[in-house]
């Protein structure tokens, strides 16, 4: 297993972890000025800044990606949302080719309307079926362009409203029907937060192996949890074995970031760059 004790050149920053603190373009010059030499930005904080100009601040630092956040979101009412939702993701594989990322992540949606509380429909079979054929649809052209896809898992707690697939089983039997034989076209985002609870994990990140496993995401399950969503723990402060997920991903074959992706209205209330500090120290202690 790598060594992270002497250093954090592994380390990756999901933008999240400090967006409420700073825009995007703050944030690239924090990680330049604390040598971390990966970023994953956000799509809306892109646009916030402007696409041309986080591209050369990208190239000026030296900074690269560890992924691109975020396609999916791929079931609606209607035929006409679901062929919008397909030309946004036609968009961001674009963006995430402007910037040079590795793979852009794939959070695939599930109940339309169900993140307001108003679902279109109720059928999750249904959305599995219209995130099949969304994938399948966007690898098209990402696979011309040559922006290999990341499906991301997330945790059954948000199976209704933000994404129907919920395992690593379930993402890599996605990837095996709609990329036969693994080009590289189309993988997995293995975050912890999301898949650590899974008894199948060791397994499944075994079978994902290098050409699937894209991205690899850390923070830790906070006991208790007191929201959904924005409750995320610093990685050493819950129940993740950290450690052991990470052996599996490198016994597997992944040599890229550890990137660390934090939603949390906890960290968000702390100075940036004390929250870089903490990221910076328990990648490199815990990690």
């Amino acid at each position: 297993m790598r060594d992270f004790s002497a250093g954090h050149e592994l380390l990756s920053i999901n933008t999240a972890t400090v967006r409420k603190q700073w825009p995007l373009d703050r944030i690239i010059d924090e990680c330049a000025r604390r040598n971390v030499r990966a970023i994953s930005p956000w799509r809306d904080q892109v646009a916030t800044v402007g696409l041309a100009k986080i591209a050369r601040q990208l190239k000026e630092t030296g900074i690269v990606l560890s992924g691109y956040c975020r396609g999916g979101f791929f079931p609606a009412a209607d035929a006409a949302g679901r062929l919008a939702a397909l030309e946004d993701n036609r968009r961001a594989v674009d963006e995430a080719l402007m910037l040079g990322a590795p793979c852009l992540v794939l959070v695939v949606g599930s109940l339309p309307g169900a993140l307001t509380g108003s679902p279109a429909y109720c059928d999750i079979s249904r959305a599995r079926g219209e995130v099949r054929d969304g994938i399948g649809a966007a690898l098209e052209y990402a696979r011309q362009a040559g922006m290999p896809l990341a499906i991301e898992p997330l945790h059954p707690m948000q199976a209704a409203d933000r994404a129907c697939v919920n395992t690593l089983e379930q993402a890599l039997d996605l990837c095996d029907e709609l990329d036969r034989g693994g080009s590289g076209a189309l993988g997995v985002a293995v975050d912890l937060y999301h898949v650590w609870w899974d008894p199948k994990l060791e397994a499944q990140i075994a079978r994902a192996g290098t050409e699937r496993l894209l991205a690899y995401h850390v923070s830790d399950w906070l006991l208790p949890t007191r929201d959904l969503l924005n409750d995320r723990g610093m990685m050493g402060d819950g129940v993740i074995e950290l450690k052991k997920c990470r052996r599996w991903v490198e016994e597997a074959g992944f040599s890229g970031f550890s990137e660390v992706e934090i939603f949390s209205e906890t960290w968000w209330q702390k100075p940036g760059g004390d929250v870089l500090d903490t990221c910076i120290e328990r990648h490199m202690r815990v990690v």
